[in-house]
Parts: C-alpha cells; sequence; structure tokens
C-alpha cells in the first residue's frame, strides 16, 4: 500500500508528486517567459500616437500657426457611445473674433491597441461653422478624436482627451 508510512522520502509518492508538479509548473513558466522574449506580442502599438509626430521645428511652426488662428472649437459628444451604432456629433468653430469657420471638416479616430482599426470621417457643414457628422466604432475601448478644419490653406487641429466606447447591447 502506498501512503504516507512509506518513510524512505525518495521513495514516497506525495514528495515525488510534490517534484513533479513543481517540475511541470517551472516548465510551464519557463516555457512562457522563453515565448514572450522570442515572440514579442503586438497588442499594442507603442508609437501609436508618436506615429505623425513632426520635427521639432515643425511642431513649433504648427504651434504658432494654432496661435496666430486662436480658433476655438466646441465638440458636442453623445452621453452613451457604443459599437456598432452610429454616433453623431455636432462640432462648432469660431475665428478668434467670434466670427464662425467654414471649410471642410474631417474627424479622424485612434484606438490605441489597434491602429488597423484608426479611421477618417467627414462631417458635413450644417451651418456657417457648425459642422455635423455620425461616427460609427467597430470595436470596444479606448479611443481619442483628431478634429481637422481646413478654410483655405488654414488648417486647424484639436485632440480629444480618451473616451471610452462600450459593446452594444
Amino acid at each position: 500500500m502506498l501512503s504516507q508510512h512509506n518513510k524512505k522520502a525518495l521513495r514516497n509518492p506525495w514528495f515525488i508528486g510534490m517534484l513533479g508538479l513543481m517540475a511541470v509548473v517551472l516548465g510551464v513558466n519557463g516555457t512562457f517567459i522563453w515565448l514572450s522574449m522570442k515572440n514579442r506580442p503586438a497588442l499594442v502599438d507603442r508609437e501609436y500616437s508618436t506615429k505623425d509626430r513632426k520635427s521639432d521645428s515643425a511642431a513649433l511652426h504648427d504651434l504658432e500657426v494654432h496661435r496666430n488662428l486662436a480658433w476655438q472649437t466646441t465638440i458636442k459628444r453623445p452621453g452613451n457611445i457604443v459599437t456598432h451604432s452610429p454616433a453623431a456629433y455636432e462640432i462648432s468653430v469660431v475665428d478668434r473674433a467670434g466670427a464662425p469657420v467654414s471649410g471642410a471638416m474631417e474627424v479622424a479616430a485612434y484606438r490605441a491597441s489597434d491602429a488597423s482599426k484608426d479611421f477618417i470621417t467627414a462631417f458635413r457643414e450644417t451651418s456657417p461653422g457648425n459642422y455635423q457628422g455620425y461616427i460609427n466604432f467597430p470595436l470596444k475601448g479606448y479611443w481619442e478624436l483628431r478634429v481637422r478644419t481646413k478654410r483655405g490653406d488654414e488648417l486647424f487641429e484639436v485632440n480629444t482627451g480618451r473616451f471610452m466606447v462600450a459593446t452594444a447591447p
């Protein structure tokens, strides 16, 4: 009968079982560590927000242009945003004097964890300086928007903060 009454430590089935279990756990952990070092996971693109960064002089030039334009953008975002359901956005743009800015507007949606799902949506001008568009987010998670307004040669860009898109019930 195999039991704990066997006093020879190396022949005790409990001792052998524990050694075997520890060997399996260490082997699996070692395999996971080796796989993570050999095949880097590509779940998160660490450069997602820096891909389109400009040089220092170009960034300073853009800041100067933004400062000179001094346009103000107001974004009216829907309260609940869910996947596969068009979310209505209303954006208004006025210049330094408070006059509406008419032109072309596009909104780029960025997702930190999957750059292949980024997309751009054109907004239509409903009245001078007021734009409306629908954004249909394909995946849940955190998203950011970049609003680009162009009037002639003038280009004004505004980024939103991160917001959460939930799954549709």
